[in-house]
């Protein structure tokens, strides 16, 4: 993960046409600092995302204090080169990426996220991405979070630049492999155990979409938390937005009883079930019976699910979030140190985890460090596209000024 604190970050491309490109030395109508930028761009080539990670403390700090994560007023697009896409959404696209101009050989590769601001304001979506953006920059340097080295802006797009994990989605393994045996299940439980800690207790936020989907594979078998469009910095208060995919939704959030960070220990005993079993133990076709099993919360276990894993789970997926493992402290323990001592995480290290040295137990097929192999295809961004007006900007413009 992040080695080192940097400044701006992000990559571009070999002048795509549908991303409209600034004159050589204006950006946003003001002079670019060509010295600052140069800064900037070797900073993002000397980047390493898998050394020794940040202490927690050091991640902490405040964003604007840190190189990692800070907003970039140099960078443009054209100062990447845009290889293949590797994720769309309804307003974004992501692109495996690399400094414009870099050489082939050792070339460092990002993920760049595209997102578009009339599409943002279209689907409503500006403080949803203002605070991704800003939660991305306020836990840059987890080792088990993607980094977002830098962000920026033009006319008509926002970006950020975060690292590539060439591994591809957990999701993928697991339907492969039907379900994982409890050894792989414990390591990669343990591993978001530990961005739960930070987190929740180090930055009062709740992720609030814990699921296969949004966990990466590096290239040395770790895990990466991606996406963080529903995180929320609620401390000790609680919040009433309706977030989440069905099948991990909490009862408290199903109610519209209020929550808190109690709702990620819920789906991180939905995640370890699924890991094991290879399917979340509430399902149906119908959304609102889902709703139904998971208020009700009685889990069926197959037996070939351990004693101890059993017991975590039930302790997690407790439908009372004040009696649930992980959101209540015992004797004098929080409640991560209460999950960390379950006697399904006995045999973890987990200074040693923290610091990467334990081996991951999937190790990706990666060729080179431009593969893109284990990422779906895509089709190609679509040539039409809704003008960002100059009403637009000005009413809107103020509101993207994080980036």
């Amino acid at each position: 993960m992040a080695t080192a604190k940097f400044k701006s970050h992000f990559h571009a491309p070999h002048g795509h046409h549908l991303f409209r490109s600034n004159s050589s030395n204006l950006l946003n109508g003001k002079p670019i600092d060509e010295e600052q930028k140069q800064k900037e761009k070797d900073f993002i080539a000397c980047f390493e995302c898998n050394g020794p990670p940040l202490s927690p403390s050091e991640i902490a700090e405040n964003p604007r204090h840190k190189e990692v994560g800070v907003a970039s007023k140099q960078l443009r697009v054209g100062d990447f080169e845009l290889i293949k896409t590797i994720g769309t959404g309804t307003f974004a696209r992501v692109w495996l990426s690399c400094l414009a101009g870099s050489p082939k050989e050792g070339q460092k590769v990002f993920a760049l996220k595209i997102l578009r601001k009339v599409d943002i304001i279209r689907l409503k979506q500006v403080e949803h991405i203002k605070n991704e953006r800003n939660t991305l920059a306020a836990v840059a340097g987890h080792p088990f979070i993607t980094t977002m080295i830098t962000s920026f802006s033009d006319r008509d797009c926002l970006y950020m630049l975060l690292d590539y994990c060439p591994g591809g989605e957990v999701f993928t393994y697991l339907r492969r492999a039907h379900q994982f045996d409890e050894e792989t299940s414990r390591f990669y439980a343990a591993e978001i155990v530990l961005i739960l800690e930070f987190l929740h207790d180090v930055q009062g936020i709740a992720y609030r979409d814990l699921k296969p989907e949004n966990i990466l594979i590096d290239g040395e078998g770790h895990l990466k938390l991606v996406d963080f469009g529903f995180a929320k910095k609620i401390s000790n208060r609680e919040t009433y937005t309706l977030c989440g995919t069905p099948e991990y939704l909490a009862p408290e959030v199903i109610r519209s009883s209020g929550h808190g960070t109690a709702v990620d220990w819920w789906a991180f005993g939905i995640l370890i079930f699924e890991f094991l079993v290879g399917q979340p133990p509430f399902w149906n076709q119908n959304p609102m019976k889902i709703y139904e099993l998971i208020v009700e919360g009685k889990i069926k276990f197959p037996s070939s699910v351990s004693s101890d894993a059993r017991d975590l789970i039930s302790a997690l997926c407790t439908v009372n979030p004040n009696q649930r493992l992980g959101n209540i402290a015992k004797g004098g323990s929080s409640g991560t140190a209460c999950v960390k001592s379950h006697p399904f995480f006995k045999t973890i290290d987990w200074d040693a985890l923290y610091h990467r040295k334990i081996k991951g137990p999937i190790i990706p097929k990666v060729r080179h460090p431009a593969d893109a192999s284990n990422f779906d295809n895509y089709d190609p961004p679509s040539e039409s596209k809704s003008e960002y007006t100059k009403d637009m900007a000005s009413k809107y413009d103020p509101e993207f000024k994080d980036f």
